[in-house]
């Protein structure tokens, strides 16, 4: 009987599956079903569903349902301090595992926009000097958190105060209007002068809550003292990176941003029409994830962006 005992006594709890720790740390971290599963392409009544097995299997309450809220509970908050922990090392140590299979991988994380205009197009010129490199990037509208998500590198896009104090500038941003040379060539629709904008279309960045007022046109006319001009029409788009092809077409004048479109006036797809441009007073920054801080192949990829870098006007 004693020995019945001790056997049972020392038997482990059964742990929670890495999917369930996984729906949970996001739920948590976002406080939000519905968020947790846009990150993890499920949908919000399987994370409910994986939140309540996890919930069963530990005998405790790990959240708070609120009226359109949810909130953790003390259970939840200490699960969510370990779970994040773990997957944190989870993401690290598989990411070395992989390394060491023959082919390293090195990855970044950035902006949409910033990937399609700008790193892709130079990216061939690291690869070719490391052809024994996986490089994978990431282009999300959100901020991913590196250690969390096993990634290697960011390059984002913000004010230095947000940035952090490791954080590699890399240039500043500047803003002004572009369009295809053809809408130039038109003497019945002129553009000298920022007033003529009103006989042109102007392609807009979609942006209902006001996260980039920098690239409105709104702001630019007010920094130009033209907060009364109409344009011809307008056409609105949902990514930055979908603006830049559509200006190039001849759809209208866009808000471009610099070093973004540099190529493009460079090759003469676009044209800017005037001299004067808008400083945001923001910049781009890499910031290396504290796992990769050591990797030489990281230290090379910082090495190569600061190189390019130095090519763009400051």
């Amino acid at each position: 009987m004693q020995k019945g005992n001790a056997k049972g006594s020392s038997r482990q709890p059964r742990l929670p599956s890495l999917d369930l720790l996984k729906g949970f740390e996001a739920a948590a971290r976002l406080l939000s079903f519905t968020k947790a599963g846009d990150e993890l392409y499920l949908s919000q009544s399987a994370v409910s569903r994986q939140i309540q097995g996890l919930e069963e299997q530990l005998g405790v309450r790990l959240f708070e349902r609120r009226h359109r809220a949810i909130e953790l509970t003390e259970a939840g908050q200490a699960l969510y301090a370990a779970s994040a922990q773990v997957l944190a090392t989870m993401h690290a140590v598989t990411g070395r595992l992989r390394a060491g299979r023959g082919r390293q991988t090195l990855a970044v994380t950035t902006t949409q926009a910033f990937a399609s205009l700008w790193l892709i197009p130079r990216l061939a010129g690291f690869t070719r000097t490391h052809p024994e490199l996986d490089v994978r990037i990431s282009a999300e509208t959100r901020v991913l958190d590196l250690e969390r998500d096993g990634l290697d590198l960011a390059i984002r896009h913000g004010p230095a105060s947000l940035s952090g104090p490791h954080a590699l500038r890399l240039f500043g941003e500047r803003v002004f209007p572009v369009c295809s040379p053809k809408l130039m060539k038109d003497p019945k629709r002129p553009l000298r002068v920022p007033a003529d904008l009103r006989h042109h279309v102007l392609l807009k960045f979609d942006d209902p809550e006001g996260r980039h007022p920098w690239l409105h046109w709104k702001t630019w006319l007010e920094i130009e003292r033209l907060t009364d001009l109409r344009p011809a029409g307008s056409l609105s788009f949902s990514g930055y990176d979908q603006i830049i092809p559509a200006a190039i077409a001849g759809h209208g004048v866009a808000l471009g941003r610099s070093p973004l479109v540099r190529e493009a006036i460079a090759s003469g797809e676009l044209v800017a029409p005037f001299k004067r441009s808008a400083d945001p007073a923001r910049a781009y920054y890499a910031i290396v994830s504290k796992n990769s801080a050591g990797r030489p192949e990281v230290a090379d990829f910082v090495a190569w962006l600061k190189e390019e870098a130095k090519k763009e006007p400051h």
